[in-house]
């Protein structure tokens, strides 16, 4: 019996020498990841009024680096214009024909649609392609994709100088209302900043120097909400 324990413990003095906890141990070379990252939209996408690196999408990669190892990258691409309905953005995507390699696809659109007072069944038909788009581009996979509201441009001072703005913000809310009913129907995030804009004319600072669109501290309060819904889907 005593023979049969010093070879048990003889065994597991082995393994333990065997461990990778032992201190000479070879460490495996961790390797870099690059993770795409897609903005689909606007002006409030493209960040008029704004830097390069203040507009929402380029906030939102640069926060999110920041949970990464250094070595790994993040890339954003941007389709998105000043003035572009969804139709146009439908257009440019089709002209862009990216490749369907995204991590992580946010979708912004439909303020040109009601600026340029269009039947709002042109949302109601478009926005569902451009939201299907946006999910064939993140590989597919809906829980990788994000529809972040609109803003209202009522609470600025381009927005007061209208005739109406209470009717551009009961507008917008129409808009709102249905695309975060489709995406939710969908299975896909919604965000909502729009009330971020709406402090516009109490708070001065949250509108771009146009005074018409957000501005880079706008776009990091979006980025606050929109940053743990992101971090979630990335399964970070």
């Amino acid at each position: 019996m005593r023979n049969v324990l010093l070879i048990f413990l003889f065994i597991i003095s082995l393994s333990a020498c065997d461990s990778d906890d032992r201190p000479n141990s070879p460490q495996l070379p961790n390797t870099p990841v690059t993770y795409h990252i897609l903005s689909l939209g606007d002006s409030y996408t493209i960040g008029q009024g704004v830097c390069e690196t203040c507009r929402f999408p380029a906030q939102l990669r640069d926060t999110l680096k920041q949970y990464r190892p250094a070595f790994d990258q993040l890339e954003l691409d941007i389709i998105a214009q000043t003035g572009w309905t969804t139709t146009q953005l439908k257009f440019a995507i089709s002209n862009a024909a990216p490749a369907p390699k995204y991590d992580l696809v946010t979708l912004l659109i439909g303020v040109n649609n009601q600026y340029q007072n269009q039947p709002f069944s042109f949302y109601e038909t478009e926005f569902p392609e451009l939201l299907q788009t946006a999910i064939s581009l993140a590989k597919g996979n809906k829980e990788r994709v994000i529809v972040v509201s609109i803003p209202d441009y009522a609470y600025t001072p381009f927005g007061q100088w209208s005739a109406n703005p209470g009717n551009i913000s009961t507008q917008l809310d129409q808009y709102n209302a249905f695309a975060e009913s489709h995406a939710q129907s969908q299975g896909v995030s919604f965000v909502n900043i729009t009330d971020i804009t709406r402090q516009g004319l109490a708070n001065p600072a949250l509108v771009a120097g146009d005074n018409l669109h957000p501005s880079a501290l706008a776009y990091h309060l979006f980025v606050e909400r929109i940053t743990p819904v992101a971090l979630q889907k990335l399964n970070w």
